[in-house]
């Protein structure tokens, strides 16, 4: 049994060692960056821009923070979102509108920003490998990729970028500031940045932002700042609503019907009132009727029985004959005190009357004996 224990400890000694050896030589994982992020290394980042912009001398830095934290006595600002995962709620939709009309300018490029500040859009196919652009001056750019979607223009609205299919970005005047819409927000990642006159047309589009005259925001609220979905804006209010009634009418129907939860408690256990009061009824009725001898033989005949379970000594050998096995295994007893065990009780087990003196002494030796030998 011992051997068996130190064989699975082993065992278990030895792959935890394997496991950490892994888990130490394992190549670390590269760090997920998720795309537009402008902290992001990777292809998809932005990283490249936000370090152009700040060489250049640009006061650039990242927002965070919801719309409503926007600085509200300053005007000359440019908040670029690129690629924002979600559509805002309409309170910060016009949170962002106020940040504008005091004189600020929001450049978003989104693959399809319908829904953005009332942008509406219609789809337009393009399966040339290169894209040929022109800004409202006549001057004509390339690029590798482009959205298959065109927006649509109001009368007062500057078109900055176009092609064949329609206007891929313009400007529009929101109050005292401005706000431009473009497409292909790709072009601004660090994989596709230098690419073609990628970088050329999101010069164009800051320029046209006013970057230089303030300072510029790269919006990350949107990326999951502080812009995490909650409840209420996942799913309607009448969905809710209709969840909070169902789950206060199922508590009320349980309630009715009597239901509780948690554990039982039982005053006793059946296994305690079968075993333990049987146990000391029996004894009580020993003691009483004085049965000595008899519950003598039976506490003998049971540590009998553990010998032979535990070490194989036949039930059929005498006391006396025990010696030498016993001396053998119950190492805490001396010659003597085990001598003197097997002889007396070898005696006392003869007897035709036990008194109750000698029926206590004879139990506790017993019951020594008995937990010596189990716990061998």
């Amino acid at each position: 049994m011992k051997s068996t224990i130190k064989a699975w400890i082993w065992l278990l000694v030895f792959l935890g060692l394997f496991i950490g050896v892994g888990i130490f030589l394992s190549p670390e994982k590269l760090k997920e960056y998720p795309a537009y992020v402008s902290e992001s290394p990777s292809p998809t980042g932005i990283k490249a821009l936000y370090t152009y912009l700040e060489k250049e001398g640009e006061t650039v830095r990242r927002w965070t923070l919801s719309p409503d934290r926007l600085t509200k006595k300053e005007s000359g600002q440019l908040l670029i979102m690129a690629g924002p995962f979600t559509i805002p709620a309409q309170e910060e939709m016009e949170e962002y509108e106020d940040f504008m009309r005091r004189g600020n300018t929001i450049l978003l490029m989104m693959d399809n920003p319908k829904g953005m500040f009332g942008t509406k859009t219609i789809s337009a196919g393009d399966d040339t490998e290169v894209h040929h652009l022109r800004d409202g001056k006549g001057n004509t750019y390339q690029s590798t990729v482009l959205s298959n979607v065109r927006l649509e223009v109001e009368e007062e609205d500057k078109v900055l970028l176009e092609d064949v299919a329609g206007t891929i970005s313009y400007s529009s005047e929101v109050g005292k500031g401005k706000l431009i819409v473009s497409t292909t927000p790709a072009w601004m990642t660090n994989g596709n940045i230098l690419k073609k006159d990628h970088l050329s047309m999101i010069l164009l589009l800051l320029q046209n932002g006013g970057a230089g005259d303030g300072p510029i925001l790269i919006d990350e609220y949107l990326h999951g700042g502080e812009s995490q979905a909650s409840l209420t804006t996942l799913y309607p209010q009448w969905l809710l609503l209709l969840l909070l009634q169902l789950s206060i009418l199922t508590l009320l129907w349980l309630w009715m019907k009597g239901k509780r939860f948690g554990s039982i408690l039982v005053p006793r256990e059946e296994m305690v009132r079968f075993s333990d009061e049987r146990i000391k009824a029996l004894s009580a009725w020993y003691l009483k009727g004085k049965q000595y001898k008899t519950s003598l033989h039976i506490q003998s005949d049971y540590l009998r029985l553990l010998l032979q379970e535990r070490w194989g000594i036949p039930t059929s050998r005498e006391w006396t004959e025990l010696k030498g096995p016993l001396e053998r295994r119950l190492v805490t007893f001396s010659v003597g005190e085990i001598n003197s065990f097997v002889t007396g009780l070898n005696a006392v087990l003869k007897k035709e009357r036990i008194n109750k003196q000698e029926y206590v002494v004879w139990s506790k030796k017993i019951e020594l004996f008995r937990k010596e030998v189990e716990d061998h």
